[in-house]
């Protein structure tokens, strides 16, 4: 077994049983190809490199065979490897991801010239409707040539689909990790929420005590996040609304911030929330208080009141007809008292599911959560955010 194989699965099952086929051509971003290459296999991918001449003097290929524990094609021999991986057989590659893709190897393409064994595979990947995914990378004055600009929208035409880079020191660079990986986990994952539109409701309120001060939460927003990004790589179109949290959101979806109590009741009291599906992992303040202007002086003790907050969830719910999902956070109870008290808030909030957990259990990078139904047993299940955020949408996409 090569040692890569010890890695797949290990962050999310979202690609297993998934083949890529990871065109490299002769960009200086080649080099980014073996972390690339590593990220599809802890997602549970199979990855197979094919290297165009320029990419083996940047990269050489034992570097692509060591991270995918297959050996890259850097010639077309009497093993057809392009029909063997993107022809019109039985158990070929799920996608051909072209990353990174310089202005030639694009033009080649859009041209039907296949002189290169990357833009062979390409032709051929086009020929038998396996899709095609490209994440340009070259100088920004070539990225702005018209000529370019017309060979992306002709490629667009023939299906191909794009990753486009960021632009900055006068570069066009190929768009990292957290952007290529979501793209072809929506292009070629399950795809359950295709056509469905989802709210993720996430990140923690500050109540201001003065223009200084202010009441929050050790919440960073990193569970909603991981369930947005875990809906949109299944398809959905994702509108996240993210609160005060340290965590930035990825930019892959339609994001609107609020700060305060008052500032969610807003977004709800003002938006159309024409969505099927609600999730509501925020940490949302349960008290108010009346801000002082300026700023109170420390010299002396004070006595601050705190005063109930109307629930969001129930605010929701009174303008949300879809499926609602609510969130119960408790410290040091037993799963039994867990759930009783997730079952209380889903009566209340007439959700159609609650997730609860003991934030006692919860680390940086797992929790162990409680998924309840109105009806039916609740489910246990310890892992990733990233994991825990599938077995929710497992769950939830059941009722859709």
């Amino acid at each position: 077994m090569h040692p890569s194989s010890e890695l797949r699965g290990t962050k999310s099952r979202r690609l297993e049983n998934r083949k890529i086929v990871l065109g490299v051509t002769g960009s200086i971003a080649a080099v980014e190809c073996v972390r690339l290459t590593r990220e599809f296999i802890r997602n549970g991918a199979e990855v197979f490199p094919v290297m165009s001449p320029s990419a083996t003097r940047i990269i050489h290929p034992d570097a692509l065979w060591f991270a995918s524990g297959n050996r890259p094609v850097t010639e077309l021999t009497g093993g057809v490897e392009h029909v063997a991986l993107c022809g019109k057989i039985p158990d070929r590659a799920d996608l051909l991801l072209i990353a990174p893709c310089t202005s030639n190897t694009l033009s080649k393409i859009v041209c039907g010239i296949d002189d290169t064994p990357v833009t062979t595979f390409a032709a051929t990947a086009l020929g038998s409707g396996i899709p095609v995914m490209v994440a340009p990378a070259m100088h920004e004055s070539m990225y702005s040539s018209p000529v370019v600009m017309q060979n992306i929208e002709r490629a667009r035409a023939l299906g191909v689909h794009f990753v486009l880079p960021r632009i900055e020191e006068n570069k066009a660079k190929m768009a990292g990790m957290e952007e290529v990986v979501p793209a072809v986990l929506r292009l070629i994952g399950r795809g359950d929420l295709r056509g469905k539109r989802v709210l993720v409701v996430a990140g923690a309120t500050r109540e201001p005590i003065d223009d200084v001060r202010c009441i929050t939460n050790f919440s960073t927003g990193r569970t909603g996040t991981e369930l947005a990004l875990a809906a949109w790589t299944r398809g959905a179109e994702v509108e996240l609304w993210y609160g005060a949290s340290p965590e930035a959101p990825p930019p892959l979806f339609t994001i609107r911030r609020f700060d305060t109590l008052e500032s969610l009741n807003s977004l709800v009291a003002h938006s159309e929330l024409a969505f099927d599906l609600v999730i509501v992992p925020a940490a949302i303040s349960d008290y108010t208080v009346e801000k002082a202007s300026g700023k109170l002086a420390s010299e002396r003790a004070m006595v601050i009141e705190l005063r109930p907050a109307p629930k969001v969830l129930a605010t929701l719910r009174r303008r949300f007809k879809g499926v609602l999902v609510g969130f119960k956070a408790e410290c040091g109870v037993t799963d039994e008292e867990l759930e009783r008290r997730a079952r209380e808030m889903m009566e209340v909030s007439d959700a159609n599911f609650a997730v609860a957990n003991d934030v006692s259990r919860v680390r940086e990078e797992s929790t162990e959560v409680l998924i309840i139904p109105r009806q039916g047993p609740a489910i246990k299940f310890s892992g990733s955010k990233g994991e825990a955020a599938d077995a929710i949408l497992n769950e939830v996409v059941k009722a859709l």
